[in-house]
């Protein structure tokens, strides 16, 4: 079976499996080199962590954490809040392949399934932050544009 035959789909995490998606969110940061080690500390902290709970949990633009999943192995994830009470924006927090599939198409992939799973629950739009070079060049390949950056200045990038 080739790329093209496989269906990629998403597996949403309810808050009680939270802790799951933290046990495998730290190391992807670090060793991916998302973030150095003064970071460590807040992206394990209750504050960083219990905010996106919270959103989680809210009423309107929950916070959803989710596995890509392929021929039923977890093949990586994503969080991401898609702002419904606003225009459709699609904000993605994090967005990742295990290592061991990377390669082959398999972030475009995973990217249309999620563009498939979000639409279907109103994005419009999609939008994220990266600074490492090689991210950049994948969001590039995807569509994205430079627009901006946040408030802590992070390069901000948009597909609409």
């Amino acid at each position: 079976m080739n790329n093209k035959e496989k269906t990629i789909t998403l597996e949403e995490l309810p808050v009680e499996r939270l802790e799951e998606f933290w046990s495998i969110h730290l190391p992807y940061l670090i060793n991916d080199g998302i973030i150095d080690d003064e970071d460590i500390e807040y992206f394990s902290s209750e504050e960083y962590r219990g905010v996106l709970r919270e959103h989680m949990l809210r009423e309107k633009d929950k916070q959803h954490f989710a596995y890509f999943i392929e021929n039923g192995e977890r093949i990586g994830a994503v969080s991401y809040c898609t702002f419904q009470s606003e225009d459709g924006k699609c904000f993605i927090l994090d967005f990742w392949v295990f290592p061991q599939f990377r390669g082959n198409g398999t972030g475009r992939r995973c990217f249309e399934a999620f563009s498939a799973h979000t639409k279907a629950q109103g994005a419009v739009y999609y939008e994220l932050n990266s600074t490492k070079e090689d991210s950049v060049r994948f969001w590039k390949r995807l569509g994205f544009t430079e627009n901006g950056a946040d408030e802590w200045d992070m390069p901000l990038y948009i597909r609409k």
